[in-house]
């Protein structure tokens, strides 16, 4: 009889200590990342490519329903499609594509060309698109000159219920640089 009782609390001190670890891996869920991009150039593609490679995230672009010309991306004409608008603070550019399983994503990096000091309507869309409740948003750029404090400011006014970390400007981005700066971001 004692070797019975022996067993069976060995039996339920075991089942104990596979359902605590169960419940310990559920508790260490993996974040899951997206790096979701705007580039028309290449140049902030080729940073998104890299980054996603850094922190092991999915890679999304974010396509224009209607893709962009050269003379659409004229910044000296006052007419071109880019310059309207920037100039149209409700201007809306449909995004052709979707992230399907959005609800999916912990970390959001959003990356895009730095247009008229700011990001470009299209991320507008892209950032009313999506509910990013409960997820963490990074935003990264490039730019031909112009920093990313205007950038971060007017996208943290424009989303306030988003949970914005400071965003980067990555021209000169390279794996160490990337890493080191995506390093402990959740």
């Amino acid at each position: 009889m004692k070797r019975i009782l022996s067993i069976m609390a060995m039996l339920l001190a075991f089942s104990f200590g596979v359902s605590g670890q169960n419940s310990n891996k559920q508790e260490t869920k993996k974040m899951k990342t997206l790096v979701a991009y705007f580039s028309c150039t290449g140049t902030t593609e080729n940073v998104a490519k890299q980054l996603a490679e850094t922190v092991k995230g999915d890679l999304y672009r974010i396509q224009p329903e209607k893709p962009y010309t050269p003379a659409d991306l004229d910044w000296t004409d006052k007419q071109s499609r880019s310059t309207l608008e920037m100039k149209d603070k409700s201007s809306r550019p449909a995004i052709a594509n979707k992230v399907e399983n959005m609800h999916e994503y912990d970390i959001v990096f959003v990356g895009f060309p730095i247009w008229w000091y700011t990001a470009p309507t299209i991320i507008n869309t892209f950032m009313e698109s999506y509910d990013f409740t409960g997820k963490t948003v990074i935003p990264f750029a490039t730019s031909g000159g112009t920093g990313m404090r205007k950038t971060n400011a007017d996208l943290k006014k424009a989303y306030p219920k988003v949970n914005w970390k400071e965003g980067k400007l990555l021209n000169d981005a390279t794996k160490s640089s990337l890493s080191a700066w995506t390093k402990g971001i959740e």
